[in-house]
């Protein structure tokens, strides 16, 4: 884990010795002996450690964020249920879907930067183990580094049952790197992003370090032209209420692995932008088993990767249409 520290000036006191006259000597005054205790120098003073700092934006955002938090939830939303009777979905819902947010992108770059624009793309997906690195800004709590720690663990734990996919939380060596900040933090963090991940581009470190307001978190995978992804990094707003940084951290780090787009269409899922879930849902565990199944292959187009989903949703869920 690496700690953000605020750089610390040293004063280095020199001592100058100034020419004076010679004066006539005068008998010494006899002083008391000194007691022994004075013979010692005294101790240095313990450095005290720096404060927790947080700016005033900081402190606004994390109010912003738990009316968002409150409000959903007053709505219904945010459920951590994975869905139930009341959102039934068959086979031909579970193929649309995957080939939907597998086979598509949610934003286009326009310009340099990123616009929210549904583009198709091909399947891409790690071929290789998943090591995530997590990473917390100064200013965050303890309480939070430990909660979204554990919580980071185990979901990479379960998302590697699901895959079939190695995917661990370590402590350093990361090819995935989840950043926990406040939002100082987050603005300062492009030469961390440029040396953990130099094949990120500038308008994606903008895009971390710019991150408007309405957006909670943000992720980003790199893949080869073949389509495997060899790096990503994922940024939470350490601001987010608990419920909220979970939800966080079970749709970026899922998306990560290879589901980039949203459609309002999935249900129940958590890659839709209604938020009516919080947390991984079961249709999306079998989307993951989709996207992961060796029957697919990444650079496959919609065309070639449809006929293999419908084969294997059919070995999930039956018959049912």
């Amino acid at each position: 884990m690496v700690r953000w520290s605020r750089a610390a000036a040293v004063l280095t006191l020199g001592v100058a010795v100034a020419g004076c006259e010679v004066a006539k000597p005068v008998t010494p005054v006899p002083r008391p002996p000194a007691r022994p205790e004075n013979l010692q120098p005294a101790p240095p003073p313990k450095p005290e450690a720096p404060p927790e700092v947080r700016s005033s934006d900081s402190l606004v955002l994390e109010k912003y964020y738990a009316r968002v938090e409150k409000g959903l939830l007053s709505q219904g939303l945010l459920r951590k249920d994975g869905g139930g009777r009341d959102t039934p979905y068959g086979r031909r819902q579970l193929v649309e879907n995957f080939l939907k947010i597998a086979l598509y992108d949610e934003y286009a770059r326009v310009g340099g930067g990123l616009v929210a624009r549904t583009t198709p793309s091909v399947l891409r997906r790690w071929e290789t183990p998943v090591r995530m690195q997590v990473d917390f800004g100064e200013t965050v709590p303890n309480r939070i580094r430990s909660a979204d720690r554990a919580a980071i663990t185990a979901y990479a734990a379960r998302l590697s049952r699901v895959t079939g996919l190695p995917i661990s939380e370590v402590g350093r060596g990361g090819n995935f790197h989840v950043f926990v900040m406040n939002e100082d933090e987050r603005r300062a963090l492009a030469p961390v992003l440029r040396t953990r991940l130099p094949g990120l581009s500038e308008a994606d470190v903008r895009t971390i370090t710019e991150l408007p307001q309405r957006d909670y978190c943000v992720v980003f995978a790199r893949a080869g032209s073949d389509g495997a992804y060899s790096s990503a990094v994922a940024f939470i707003r350490a601001e987010n209420p608990d419920l909220l940084r979970l939800s966080c951290i079970h749709e970026e780090l899922a998306q990560g692995l290879g589901l980039p787009n949203d459609s309002p269409s999935a249900r129940p899922s958590i890659f839709n932008d209604d938020e009516e879930f919080a947390l991984l849902t079961t249709q999306d565990e079998l989307m993951l088993k989709m996207l992961y199944d060796p029957r697919m292959r990444v650079g496959m187009s919609e065309e070639e990767a449809r006929p293999v989903a419908e084969e294997i949703a059919a070995e999930l869920l039956g018959g049912d249409s």
